[in-house]
């Protein structure tokens, strides 16, 4: 899945404390958490996208209430490795993440991750039927649970 890619560093010490992930979406975004050790990775939540200011001041209230020290944004390049629209679009929206809030923020290639969301939902609801929007809103808080996931293992973690 490659390296996790640094936007921006502040001052501030981001080596320990809890990490949010995002896995940034037009419509909407998943939201996972870590704890702040940083050894598990859980869902959090699905937010539909409303304006930057709204979305911005959702997350600065968010990142206060979990003492978030890092967030980690889901990076969705194309297969290949190259950059494409949205991971375009998803790097401009972590670096204004940073410029606003003022956490360090990392690009992290989530290249699979909505796929192995999917695969893991299948797994867990084997059976049970599910309304088709809360099942899209599991899918993007876990996909954004595999992203934290995959890169607090490879950046020392254990989740």
């Amino acid at each position: 899945m490659g390296l996790p890619v640094v936007v921006s560093q502040s001052g501030t010490d981001s080596s320990a404390g809890p990490v949010l992930a995002i896995d940034y979406g037009r419509k909407r975004f998943g939201l996972a958490v870590s704890d702040a050790l940083r050894l598990t990775a859980r869902p959090l939540a699905t937010w539909s996208r409303s304006n930057r200011r709204h979305d911005l001041a959702r997350l600065r209230s968010l990142c206060r209430e979990q003492g978030i020290r890092l967030i980690v944004v889901g990076w969705p390049l194309q297969l290949g490795g190259t950059r494409g629209e949205m991971a375009s679009e998803a790097a401009r929206f972590a670096e204004r993440i940073r410029a606003d809030l003022g956490i360090p923020v990392e690009l992290v290639d989530e290249r699979l991750s909505s796929w192995e969301a999917r695969q893991a939902l299948a797994e867990t609801a084997a059976g049970k039927p599910r309304f088709r929007s809360r099942k899209q809103d599991r899918l993007d808080e876990v996909a954004a649970a595999v992203i934290l996931r995959d890169y607090l293992r490879r950046t020392g973690g254990t989740a």
